[in-house]
């Protein structure tokens, strides 16, 4: 016990000192930042109830110029962790002496909700549902305005890391808007099992209120952007990671900002369109289906049981698809969601 107390008492203040060489900034200096530079921030985004700042780490790549500017950002809501490892294993593989342009690396945008292993933020809002955000508004909105104002306007590109929510599953897909010649490139250059023909962009009422994604704000930005869908929730998976590494050094090599080729990826199922297939009664689940796997219309999908095992009910698929997600909860009520089914283009 003595000689942990004693480790403690040494160790601590030493851990304390590391992170404190870490300096926090209230805006992204760009521009004080030499050529062949790698440097780790922590962004202050807000203050907390006790007067402290809530920051966010951010990995700033800065090359030589001119250069385009590349934004990665990972876990907008709290439990989407694989792609903070997949900025952590792409950085680490950087060499800012050879880098032309700029990297803004973020792994974790949700500063409150990571550290709780949440998905929403503190009041229960979806922060990628809230862009533009509001300087004056509520809690979830003025955050998003420190992102959408700090961040979103030092980019020329943009990937969106995501993952499934809590009680789903996914493939490693992208949405993008495929009409648009760059979007459609760095789709492609992901090492996707589907790539989702997603416009992105809100309608007409969503335009001038609070309620578009991050994606979509990009977009009206004029910023070149995809989302990248990393598997499943609040896990590392290391094959999606590795995967979603070599989706991202396909896109540097291709901004000429890495003396790397493409690797080459296989060609995704590409799907016009998607939608959920949501359950009738409650119950217990059993989906017969696995991610990835090629449908045809009237084939069976799940099964749904009483707490005896009797058959509520069989569901089947309404058209030929592919399963790009599902629920991985048995227990489901009314509404509740089977799987999130892909329909290729023909």
């Amino acid at each position: 016990m003595k000689i942990q107390l004693l480790i403690s008492i040494i160790l601590i203040p030493f851990l304390s000192f590391c992170q404190e060489q870490i300096e926090w900034q209230n805006d992204l200096e760009l521009e004080q930042l030499e050529a062949n530079t790698k440097k780790k921030i922590w962004l202050k985004i807000i203050d907390d109830g006790m007067s402290h700042p809530v920051t966010v780490p951010v990995i700033i790549v800065r090359g030589k110029e001119p250069g385009p500017t590349l934004g990665l950002i990972a876990a907008i809501h709290g439990n989407e962790l694989n792609g903070i490892k997949v900025i952590q294993e792409v950085v680490a593989d950087i060499d800012e002496n050879n880098f032309q342009g700029t990297l803004i690396a973020i792994p974790g945008i949700n500063g409150i909700s990571i550290p709780q292993h949440r998905r929403r933020y503190i009041d229960e809002e979806d922060l990628n549902r809230n862009f533009p955000g509001k300087e004056k508004g509520n809690r979830s909105q003025q955050y998003v305005f420190q992102i959408n104002n700090k961040i979103l306007t030092k980019l020329d590109y943009l990937i969106d890391m995501h993952t499934a929510s809590f009680g789903r599953e996914n493939s490693l897909y992208v949405r993008a808007a495929m009409n648009n010649d760059t979007i459609n490139q760095m789709a492609k250059l992901q090492d996707a099992d589907i790539i989702l023909n997603s416009n992105g962009l809100p309608s007409t009422n969503e335009q001038i209120s609070a309620t578009r994604t991050m994606r979509a704000e990009a977009m009206l930005k004029g910023i070149p952007c995809i989302t990248v869908e990393y598997g499943n929730p609040q896990v590392y998976q290391p094959e999606i990671i590795q995967r979603g590494k070599t989706g991202v050094e396909n896109v540097l090599s291709w901004l000429n900002m890495i003396d790397q080729e493409t690797v080459a990826v296989d060609l995704p199922i590409m799907c016009k369109k998607s939608y959920w297939i949501y359950v009738e009664e409650g119950g217990y689940l059993e989906i017969m289906v696995e991610l990835k796997q090629q449908l045809k219309k009237g084939e069976l999908i799940a099964i749904m049981r009483n707490p005896f095992g009797d058959i509520l009910n069989k569901y089947y698929c309404p058209e030929d698809g592919i399963v790009i997600g599902k629920s991985s909860n048995p227990i489901n009520m009314n509404g509740g969601r089977i799987i999130h089914l892909g329909i290729p283009i023909d």
